[in-house]
């Protein structure tokens, strides 16, 4: 398979292009005179600012090249293990975007926020229905935020019962990275707890460290390995013996989402990203959001105002209780991406959710079942919408790395998976198709994967050098992340 050349040119930067005295802009002269304001002297520069000069449409040309070289989930697959990088509807944005809802004030008086109001009052009774649990808070801005608050809740709980020595929280090391961080913050100590042979926390391990100073325990499920927890009551029976709260971490729910609600599994807290399993865009940091919901004996500590339905069927917003959680976010955290989740909800309804979920799990066996025979797959067995595979046996037969098989599927226009996590898996390659992606682009990651597996052995020197067709080569990874160079310090085409 020939890898296909998607971009060989690095594209000029602004500084380099341009001829002095072009503009994009000209100003209309009134009665002779130019429409310019003339500046204050004290805050205008003592010298002319040292920008290229530009026609408008070489401005575009070269914004519209820059945008091409992102790889985006409208460009092609985002494979991203833990991530579900899914496609994001178009309706989602129509909604959003309706008036009444996008020009809205956060300020805005509850008279006029009515119809806001219910729309985020029914998202939050529709993930309390999916999950299983009794309340809901929308107000953490993503993940790790949800993560956060679900910390404080468990804390602000056996605070308000006089237990301040429960401060530890046992973590799984198949958890996902930021829960250890979260606890940290909310001002406990994590602990983690070996996972058995087969990739599923150890019982026997967990019976041995819960006492005394349990808080309680992080779990993800499925776990990053891609498998369920199935030993997830018992796990539930231990920490609520040992007095403290279950956790779950929910970032996976788009593989169980339809099939199986944490609240029946014994869980009293779990967090869901709208913007991984609900289809909202993110990336680059943001925008994200990471509601929590709780069972009813924890409703009391989440974070107000809260939003009440009235009698007569008006909403108001009710105040945050003492024993409350302190604010996290101002109003309802990122109402846009709220909306945009309601949006999906609404419109696949609770069978189109299950059959999401169906065809996910179905996509990822799919892939590991193709990619067995080039990758090693430890945990394969029971894998549901994600597997871990190894590139050891690339690294022992060919001294080709895991990293370099993800930059040279750059080279194909192929964006690579998560790599080297999870920790417990040695040259990590972890993949999550998602279930928006078909059986062709499915097929078309197999085929340049095995292509990449052909050079390692035949020619490995291509694949260790990768990229070669991106705009920029093989970078000095730990010198860029430590001494980035940001700034423009080259010659200027300007006027």
């Amino acid at each position: 398979m020939n890898n296909q050349r998607w971009n060989a040119t690095a594209p000029k930067s602004l500084f380099d292009q341009g001829v002095a005295g072009r503009r994009a802009t000209t100003f209309p002269r009134w009665d002779g005179e130019d429409l310019l304001v003339e500046l204050p002297a004290e805050v205008r520069r003592a010298e002319a600012a040292d920008f290229p000069s530009l026609s408008e449409p070489e401005v575009m040309r070269h914004f519209t090249q820059l945008s091409t070289l992102n790889h985006h989930i409208e460009r092609g697959m985002y494979p991203l293990g833990s991530c579900t990088m899914k496609y994001n509807p178009r309706i989602n944005e129509k909604v959003v975007g309706l008036s009444g809802l996008a020009d809205l004030h956060p300020e805005q008086s509850i008279d006029d926020v009515q119809g806001l109001l219910g729309a985020l009052k029914l998202l939050e009774k529709s993930l309390c229905t999916i999950t299983g649990f009794d309340s809901c808070s929308l107000h953490p801005a993503a993940g790790a935020h949800g993560e956060y608050l679900g910390m404080l809740v468990i804390r602000a709980f056996h605070l308000g019962r006089g237990d301040r020595d429960r401060v530890e929280i046992l973590i799984p090391d198949s958890a996902h990275g930021t829960n250890p961080a979260s606890v940290v913050i909310a001002g406990m100590i994590p602990r983690t707890i070996k996972s058995r042979h087969d990739g599923r926390i150890d019982l026997d391990a967990l019976r041995e460290a819960v006492g005394g100073k349990t808080a309680g325990i992080m779990i993800t499920n499925p776990n990053t390995l891609g498998l369920f927890e199935n030993g997830i009551r018992e796990v539930a029976d231990i920490i609520h013996e040992a007095g403290g709260k279950l956790y779950m971490d929910g970032a996976n729910m788009n593989a169980i989402m339809g099939k199986a609600r944490s609240g029946d599994m014994g869980v009293d807290v779990v967090h869901l990203n709208l913007h991984k399993t609900f289809s909202t865009p993110h990336g680059g940091g943001g925008p994200g959001s990471g509601p929590i919901c709780v069972t009813k004996e924890l409703a009391p500590f989440l974070p107000g105002p809260w939003i009440h339905e009235e009698d007569d069927g008006s909403y108001s917003l009710k105040k945050m209780p003492v024993q409350g959680s302190n604010s996290i976010h101002t109003h309802f955290g990122n109402v846009g991406i709220c909306l945009r989740a309601l949006a999906y909800i609404l419109r696949l309804g609770g069978n189109g959710l299950t059959r999401c979920t169906e065809a996910a799990v179905l996509n990822a066996n799919y892939l590991l079942r193709q990619l067995e025979p080039i990758m090693d797959v430890k945990h394969g067995q029971g894998c549901l919408h994600e597997f871990v595979a190894s590139g050891s046996s690339w690294k022992n037969d060919f001294g080709v790395r895991t990293l370099d098989i993800a930059k040279r599927m750059l080279d194909f226009g192929v964006h690579a998976p998560t790599i080297y996590f999870p920790l417990i898996v040695e040259e990590a390659f972890m993949v999550e198709p998602t279930e928006t992606e078909s059986r062709e682009s499915l097929d078309h990651l197999v085929q340049v994967l095995r292509a990449i597996h052909q050079e390692a052995r035949e020619n490995p020197e291509i694949v260790t050098g990768a990229p070669h067709t991106t705009p920029v080569g093989r970078l000095d990874e730990a010198t860029a992340a430590r001494n980035p160079d940001l700034r423009w310090a080259g010659p200027c085409n300007c006027g």
